[in-house]
């Protein structure tokens, strides 16, 4: 058996998979404060339906993988451990500054003008908690200045008086020699043993001197709650039977074990987003589509990311939390678009979201004492949910109660039908995730045209067919694990490890071809030295060289330009024509992201970081479908259409019942015991080999 869960603010997801490929979904309720009880609870179920005990199928897992939001959570809610930030004499306000980065983090583009709504974040670090010492390494990494070790140990000794219960240590310039960090780091540990420490020469060695403390400061600030729960979740599944292995998720693309994930926690940020780009990556390879848009509609938030020439786009720096991070991380863009999206009326016009009613108290239809009107309460009323066979009938909602919060809140100030103002409500949610679509695939340069989009999350089945046909997208997929898609995600990733190095290179210029000057030698030994690196780190796994691949890439910019690319190094020796290919695929993507004639060649270019990812393959079988042999008779149910304007009978039929190759034409209602997927007018569904429900809007389209 093979396991994969992700934790999300209302279910736990889990998907399971035996060894012929069978693959079978369960969903409990998520327990806050305990989650290790929601993730035993979900095994339960799915023991359940195997007839068996929690310890009998736990005993025959082999891999358990895990998705989680405990660090993101920390991050938002503010929760992480007390930490202490030691850095260079002269440079303890560089967390605070921010590079003037602060005052608009993770604020969206339309609002950057409301003033009145940026704020600088709240300090992981306060600065009672920073201390500088006495030292200086330059660029080239020669000593300038000796560490005082008097002064570090005084100021060590001060934190620890303080209640530290981290360390975080980002001294300027350490990448390129660490040897104060590192005695650093032997006081701390002589003198508070218990004590988690965070070197940045080991969590974040590459340039940009206020990223790199950030990113090290929230490794330590994420270090206790994120480790405390890695060794509660493994505990409960060790004495509960578990045999295999333990791996978790992270943001950069594939899992890694619980001992790497308790080392470098910051890598955990977007663990539980990161899941459902990742099964998706594995269902693409599998069905050979090599472009996929991913949309994951959940209950506050619709997330969005491509996967191009079957590669997910990786992004060397991020936000999170107000603050900036050098580790790599899957590029995922998020809006406020979900399920519980509230629905109001301000001056006139209706508008759907960003806010969002959450897990608690949720939709009206919960019945869990919200009060104001969301997108699946309009879903509910125009009959796309049945509110007698939510979450296969285990979850029963109040129709009435969604109804008269539409008819008050919504249809009564705008003078309209209910059903018409439930259906005003999905129009406009729809329209903004296909607006985020466009931004994501037009704005890049990408012909939304040439991509399947994968849909996915609690809601996204539901919708998927509106925002895709308003994109102009001639295919939509739905996972046959669309209702735990980033679970899949956990089970199905491949083995993940990554190793970065930061050196200026430079070529080019003064009448020079772009590649001319660059040391090819000092490439090779940097691409040596990190293979060497991810490769031990692979084998730390129990993987051997020959079962893993790796990937080289670097971070190349025209010169004295801000911004790099990420551009893949080719395969093979690392030689003079190897790097001249890397400059000429530079500058084809730089042409290919800001236009045909942008580039400058006779600027010459500039090498920043290096990187290599090691990737072990998954021994996990391929997804098998066990359906019907003969379609069944289907249900059905009145469903409001926007179309006709009124309400019409459709077909329900319900998805764990379809045979291989079963065509459904729409309008229709297709249920499945934890979603429910909406097929459109003149669109057409098809379940394939695998379960997966295939969308035909090319239809639509003409």
């Amino acid at each position: 058996m093979y396991l994969g869960v992700d934790i999300g603010g209302t279910f736990t997801d889990l998907v399971m998979m035996d060894e012929a490929g069978t693959l079978s979904t369960a969903k409990a309720l998520s327990t806050p404060g305990e989650l290790e009880t929601g993730v035993l609870n979900a095994v339960s179920l799915a023991a359940q339906s195997r007839s068996m005990s929690v310890g009998e199928l736990l005993s025959r897992v082999k891999i358990f993988g895990h998705g989680t939001t405990q660090a993101t959570n920390a991050l938002i809610e503010r929760t992480g451990a007390r930490t202490g930030l030691i850095t260079t004499r002269g440079f303890i306000d560089t967390i605070g500054l921010q590079r003037l980065l602060g005052f608009s983090a993770g604020v969206p583009v339309d609002q950057l003008g409301w003033y009145s709504r940026r704020r600088y974040p709240d300090p992981i670090v306060p600065i009672a908690l920073r201390r500088e010492v006495p030292e200086r390494v330059d660029h080239a990494g020669r000593v300038l200045l000796a560490l005082d070790r008097g002064a570090a140990r005084a100021a060590v000794e001060e934190l620890i008086a303080a209640g530290v219960e981290t360390f975080a240590v980002a001294l300027l310039w350490a990448f390129r020699n660490p040897a104060h960090e590192q005695a650093i780091g032997e006081m701390i540990r002589e003198l508070h043993p218990k004590a988690y420490v965070s070197l940045s020469s080991e969590v974040s060695p590459i340039i940009g001197e206020y990223e790199r403390t950030a990113t090290t400061a929230l490794n330590s600030y994420l270090a206790l709650k994120v480790v405390s729960y890695l060794d509660r979740v493994e505990m409960v599944l060790r004495d509960n039977g578990f045999r295999g292995k333990f791996y978790i998720l992270n943001s950069a693309g594939g899992v890694m074990p619980a001992s790497e994930a308790a080392r470098k926690p910051v890598l955990l940020i977007a663990s539980g987003p990161a899941g459902g780009v990742l099964g998706s990556l594995q269902l693409a390879k599998a069905l050979g589509h090599r472009n996929v848009i991913t949309t994951d509609m959940g209950g506050t938030s619709f997330d969005v990311s491509l996967i191009v020439d079957g590669k997910p786009l990786v992004s060397a720096s991020h936000e999170a939390g107000g603050y900036h991070l050098n580790t790599p991380m899957i590029d995922i863009l998020a809006v406020g678009a979900g399920g519980g999206s509230i629905a109001r009326v301000e001056d006139g016009l209706l508008r759907v979201g960003p806010e969002s009613a959450g897990a608690r108290p949720g939709p009206v239809c919960y019945g869990r004492g919200g009060t104001q009107a969301t997108v699946t309460d309009a879903d509910v009323v125009l009959g796309i949910i049945s509110p007698d066979n939510f979450l296969g009938g285990r979850m029963k909602l109040d129709l009435e109660a969604a109804r008269e919060a539409i008819r008050t809140q919504i249809a009564e100030p705008l003078g309209l039908g209910i059903e018409e103002a439930a259906a005003g409500i999905v129009r406009i949610v729809n329209g903004h995730m296909a607006d985020t679509l466009r931004e994501v695939s037009i704005g890049c340069g990408f012909d939304p045209r040439d991509f399947v989009i994968f849909a996915y999350g609690g809601a996204g089945p539901a919708h998927c067919a509106g925002y895709g046909a308003e994109l102009g997208a001639s295919r939509i997929l739905i996972p046959a694990t669309s209702m735990a898609h980033s679970a899949y995600g956990a089970l199905a990733s491949d083995i993940h490890h990554s190793s970065e190095r930061s050196q200026l290179m430079r070529g080019g210029g003064s009448g020079r071809r772009p590649w001319e000057g660059i040391d090819v030698e000092q490439v090779a030994e940097i691409f040596a030295d990190l293979e060497a690196r991810c490769i031990a780190g692979m084998e730390r796994t129990g993987l051997a060289r020959e079962h893993a691949s790796v990937v080289r890439t670097v971070d190349m910019r025209y010169r004295r330009q801000t911004h790099d690319l990420i551009v893949n190094f080719p395969d093979g020796p690392v030689d003079a024509a190897a790097v001249r290919k890397a400059v000429e695929r530079f500058e084809a993507d730089y042409e290919g992201l800001y236009g045909r004639g942008s580039g400058f060649s006779d600027a010459g270019v500039e090498l920043g970081t290096f990187r290599m990812q090691a990737t072990g393959h998954n021994m996990a079988p391929a997804p098998q479908w066990v359906g019907a042999r003969h379609a069944p008779v289907p249900g059905s149910r009145l469903v409001f259409e926007p179309s006709v304007g009124t309400k019409i009978k459709v077909p329900v039929w319900q998805w764990l019942d379809l045979p291989v190759g079963h065509q459904i034409d729409g309008p229709a209602v297709i249920e499945h015991p934890e979603t429910t997927v909406y097929v459109g007018v003149r669109q057409t569904a098809l379940i394939d080999s695998t379960g997966n429900l295939s969308i035909d809007l090319a239809e639509v389209q003409r």
